[in-house]
């Protein structure tokens, strides 16, 4: 049996690297040839030139932050589709921001962190991940199939169907986010049910505590996490080493200094920057706007390829709930559509590992009776779950209860 996924995850650093920047050409070309979006953002590029590190850290940045707005102006992809590529479906996460989707195998990449994560040939994997709008769960999908696996796609919720469906079908894997997999957890060890078939899981879309994990172990579940994006696909992905994210094959990864072009020194934290040579959505030095440290040296595992400490915060306020991305624009949208409100923010924590969401907003308070207090709050937490598609709570508060510092979302976890 195969150690590794693609021999190309255990070649020579100074092979690898001379490979893809070997290609950066090209595929500039290519980019500027059929994406309307890097006819305008690299015009005065000449693309033979673009050999190297320092040479691709000089061209601009496509920031995933100023999407919605791109995307707007040039719906449905801002120009950053090729004219030449193909796409089968097209997503809407939240923001929102449309994502594409070639459904050829493993257009996403994600076959080698499957992988890496144990799953093999004819492995039955239970997929928890949404594949409603957003690309998640076809992008679980079609890595868990690139190892030959065969994929329930259960999605998220329904809980008491789901350890029916473990219970009934035996599945030996599982993926989406690590809460959800302690959700089915706990509901099991409550209910007497039997999800002992579950031996290994890939989980994405939150962060994974040391804690929840040695939880998952003691279930007898080897859990490893994968780094991936609704418009990059795989960026990044552990090994049973566990020492950091082994970035993935076929890209190149930056750590940019945050609102800059400027790459950061090993080990300091930056933006990631990824270009992807996906000829039906080219990506050139796009910030997922996720900050991240390159780590020093080479897993133990025996892959080659840079390593990342893994998910490090936000450049900006944007943050990730239950694998969802919330826009400090989306706030911004509820409190105009509720003018009466003052100052909002956004806390986002976490209780029992489940990320909660509460919505603070400051309000004249003094003239409204406890009914109508709550009936406004009620109205505004309608108005949440329909702009950000999660459920969270709201709090009303007097004025000049927040903070003036202006922050919009409060990510405490």
């Amino acid at each position: 049996m195969n150690k590794f996924f693609s021999v190309n995850e255990t070649q020579g650093p100074a092979q690898r690297e001379q490979a893809l920047f070997e290609r950066l050409p090209d595929f500039i070309r290519y980019a500027q040839q059929e994406c309307p979006h890097y006819q305008r953002l690299l015009a005065h590029i000449d693309a033979d030139k673009i050999t190297d590190r320092s040479l691709l850290a000089q061209l601009p940045i496509t920031r995933k932050a100023d999407l919605i707005k791109q995307q707007a102006k040039h719906p449905p992809l801002a120009g950053i589709n090729a004219k030449k590529g193909t796409i089968n479906r097209l997503f809407q996460s939240p923001g929102p921001i449309n994502d594409p989707e070639n459904t050829s195998d493993d257009w996403w990449r994600m076959g080698q962190a499957f992988y890496a994560a144990g799953f093999r040939t004819n492995d039955i994997v239970q997929n928890c991940l949404s594949y409603h709008l957003t690309p998640g769960g076809f992008i679980l999908d079609s890595g868990a199939r690139a190892c030959s696996c065969i994929v329930i796609p259960a999605g998220p919720g329904q809980t008491e169907q789901q350890l029916d469906i473990i219970e009934q079908l035996q599945p030996q894997g599982y993926c989406g986010t690590p809460s959800f997999l302690k959700i089915l957890l706990d509901k099991a060890s409550e209910h007497g049910r039997d999800i002992s078939s579950i031996e290994k899981a890939l989980v994405t879309g939150e962060a994974l505590s040391e804690n929840l994990r040695a939880e998952f172990n003691a279930a007898g579940i080897d859990v490893l996490q994968a780094y991936a994006s609704a418009d990059i696909g795989l960026i990044g992905f552990e090994s049973i080493a566990q020492q950091g994210f082994i970035i993935a094959e076929d890209i190149i990864v930056e750590i940019v200094r945050p609102g800059s072009i400027e790459p950061v020194k090993t080990g300091e934290i930056g933006e990631i920057v990824v270009t992807n040579f996906n000829v039906d959505y080219p990506l050139i030095r796009f910030a997922t706007g996720d900050l991240s440290a390159e780590l020093s040296g080479q897993s133990l595992c025996g892959r080659t390829n840079m390593r990342i400490k893994g998910w490090l915060g936000r450049a900006d306020q944007t943050t990730k709930v239950k694998g969802m991305f919330v826009h400090p624009e989306q706030i911004e949208k509820i409190r105009k559509k509720h003018s009466n409100l003052h100052k909002i923010r956004l806390v986002v924590s976490q209780e029992n590992y489940n990320d909660t969401m509460t919505l603070y907003g400051e309000l004249a308070l003094e003239n409204l009776t406890t009914k109508q207090i709550t009936t406004l709050e009620n109205d505004i937490a309608k108005t949440l779950k329909q702009v950000t598609k999660l459920s969270g709570s709201v709090a009303l508060v007097p004025l000049s209860s927040l903070e003036n510092d202006g922050k919009v979302i409060d990510d405490q976890r």
